[in-house]
């Protein structure tokens, strides 16, 4: 497996990207690289939350840090701060600087101010673009870049980028839906936790963006979760229980979270009337709601034993479009062909 020693800039601004990934909800998961005059990289950032900095402020932030020596705004996560102190202090430091974005720089003025007009204005000479923003509110930051001389490169690691941008995309006309689940390396999925701590979090992290999780009836008996998003203080999503038996025990925690809608249901319709759908569960709801799912996120714990129980035998084939290795290994993928 490549390290960052061996990795290109680009590819280190998608993999810092997929670290955030669908949790930029409604934002796109974007990542940026500042490199230096000799080819050394000065920053690595992505955009954490829909809101907040884009991936190109922080990486500007950092590199600025570092090239300036000036640390003030080290800990800033307030992007017109951020814009306003660069284009009053940059001295031209940026002279020498290119960058590696996954996604097209912001041209308008929206919840942020504009990123494409901060790297014209910064003195930024070179910069290379995995894909143009599809979001015509967006879009155009290329051209006011090209219009102020920056020479400004489309394409490079293409499909990862249009990997990378998927969820965005379907936003725009459907909901993006995603299946989830754990195993230890022996491929067990049952028989307690299974997670590390860290993974756990990442899951919350997930379900605080997401607005409905579909679940399986047999789950819900068995294992009598609350599906929230307690550990990181988060919102708890509407919840379809999808099955046939409309039979279950009240006192089961799901049922009483607040400001939540449970749906017990026998059709997965109801996810059309959202935008980002969390599905868990094992090979059952993995086959049942095969036609509905656009990715899978598995976390594999380096454990064996403890459990019985599969994902199931049903050949299916993935394509890995991102992997972590952190206590436990993340897969992001989605099925091919």
């Amino acid at each position: 497996m490549n390290t960052a020693s061996n990795l290109s800039p680009m590819d280190l601004a998608l993999k810092a990207a997929w670290d955030y990934q669908l949790l930029t909800f409604p934002n796109p998961a974007v990542g940026a690289v500042c490199i230096g005059e000799h080819g050394e990289i000065l920053s690595v950032a992505a955009h954490k939350k829909a809101g907040g900095p884009h991936a190109e402020i922080y990486a500007l932030r950092d590199a600025y840090a570092r090239l300036s020596g000036d640390t003030t705004l080290v800990d800033c996560d307030d992007s017109s701060l951020i814009h306003t102190y660069l284009r009053d202090n940059h001295n031209n430091c940026f002279k020498s600087v290119s960058m590696a974005v996954t996604l097209e720089p912001c041209a308008h003025h929206g919840k942020t101010p504009s990123c494409a007009a901060l790297i014209r204005d910064l003195g930024i000479k070179k910069i290379t673009l995995s894909c143009m923003d599809p979001n015509p509110l967006a879009a155009g930051g290329s051209h006011l870049l090209r219009v102020a001389g920056v020479e400004c490169t489309v394409g490079e690691a293409a499909l990862e980028g249009e990997n990378l941008l998927a969820p965005f995309v379907a936003w725009q006309t459907k909901p993006f839906v995603f299946f989830k689940w754990a195993q230890r390396l022996d491929g067990s999925v049952d028989g307690g936790i299974i997670s590390s701590n860290a993974s756990l979090q990442h899951v919350h992290r997930l379900r605080d963006k997401c607005d409905l999780i579909v679940i399986g009836g047999n789950t819900v008996r068995m294992d009598r979760p609350t599906l929230d998003a307690r550990m990181v203080n988060g919102k708890a999503p509407d919840v379809l229980i999808y099955t046939r038996q409309s039979d279950f025990d009240r006192t089961i925690p799901l049922f009483n979270v607040s400001d939540r809608r449970v749906f017990i249901e026998s059709s997965l319709e109801r996810i059309r009337e959202y935008s980002l759908v969390l599905i868990e569960g094992g090979a059952a709801m993995m086959e049942a709601t095969r036609e509905v799912c656009d990715w899978y996120v598995c976390y594999i714990a380096p454990k064996v034993g403890g459990g019985l129980a599969t994902i199931g035998h049903r050949q299916e084939d993935f394509e890995v479009m991102s992997a972590k290795i952190q206590e436990d290994i993340i897969l992001w993928m989605k099925r091919k062909g």
